[in-house]
């Protein structure tokens, strides 16, 4: 959970289109019985005939309908290792660092903790000597809470509406918890040197309380934002980080990512870019029927690479050119 949602009365800035498919006749939705319709046929759809040009080009017009007509919110949804390819690119880029010095990372929407601590976990284990310092920030009290103390149960699961432990195995729940019955808490190790923080990364003011970060994620909240507010989140986001640090940004509108990349010059990083992409099956597997949904990878669009990369290094101040 991240943006505060009583900012920007999003009813006065609707587009035309968005009016258009929110549009009622007779106290129903037109629009609602053509994507039911069409969900219907998808479903029996081989899956090489959806990687067929002309019906995911259909599967990306019916993706803008459903994001025309959902209501956006912020959700508190968030698992552990939700995408190992990414943690991996995290590992190697951690491993070329040649001085054993302060790493300075920043966890954007952290939720109750968990993508936090997946990173910890992942740098920790491959830079023991690395100082790290982690900010966890999120805009839930609650959230913070639950991730400030480690500790995981049946509870935070009904908090996060997930299995926040789904597809881990047995030897990596081993590695980064201490399991007492049922209740699983997060190792003394990966834990400390985390700050946790009750904040609004859109105010400019989250600059000053962190400082330049030498990596920054911020991970599937984004999508939850109309596009020029994501657009405007995302380029202050960029601000933290430092020159020629990291950028991992997943789960937003990829035109708006595109724009804002191209505008401040940022360099993807072309390693595991495929595995990445796929690495959230969450994010992959309701495409295009959630208005959060990352649609499949096409290597035949225009600047492919600069589309589904999910990592940048920036250059210039914070990524400002």
């Amino acid at each position: 959970m991240f943006a505060r949602n009583h900012r920007h009365c999003t009813a006065d800035r609707e587009s035309w289109p968005t009016r258009l498919v929110r549009m009622k006749v007779f106290g129903r939705s037109p629009i609602n019985l053509y994507l039911r319709m069409n969900r219907r046929l998808w479903t029996i759809l081989p899956e090489a005939a959806i990687r067929c040009a002309p019906i995911r080009s259909y599967g990306s017009f019916l993706h803008t309908v459903v994001r025309l007509k959902s209501t956006r919110g912020q959700l508190p949804h968030t698992y552990f290792l939700r995408n190992r390819p990414a943690l991996e690119l995290l590992r190697r880029l951690m491993e070329k660092r040649t001085r054993a010095d302060i790493l300075k990372v920043a966890v954007l929407g952290c939720s109750a903790g968990a993508e936090a601590y997946s990173a910890a976990w992942r740098i920790r284990s491959a830079r023991p000597d690395l100082a790290l310092i982690l900010h966890g920030v999120d805009l839930s009290h609650q959230a913070i809470e639950i991730a400030r103390s480690g500790v995981y149960s049946g509870k935070v699961a009904q908090f996060t509406g997930t299995d926040i432990f789904d597809h881990m195995t047995r030897s990596e729940i081993a590695q980064l918890f201490d399991r007492k019955g049922d209740v699983l808490t997060i190792k003394s190790w990966i834990k400390e040197g985390i700050e946790w923080r009750v904040g609004d990364v859109r105010d400019s003011e989250i600059h000053d309380a962190l400082g330049p970060q030498d990596v920054v994620v911020a991970n599937n909240f984004l999508c939850h934002m109309n596009a020029p507010e994501a657009e405007e989140c995302l380029r202050n986001i960029a601000r933290m980080v430092k020159p020629n640090g990291y950028l991992f940004v997943s789960g937003i509108d990829l035109d708006v990512k595109i724009k804002v990349a191209t505008d401040l010059g940022w360099t993807p990083m072309n390693e595991l870019i495929e595995e990445i992409h796929y690495g959230d099956s969450h994010m992959i597997d309701t495409w295009p029927w959630t208005y959060s949904s990352l649609e499949p990878l096409d290597k035949k669009r225009q600047n492919w690479r600069l589309r589904y990369a999910q990592a940048f290094q920036l250059s210039g101040a914070g990524g400002v050119v």
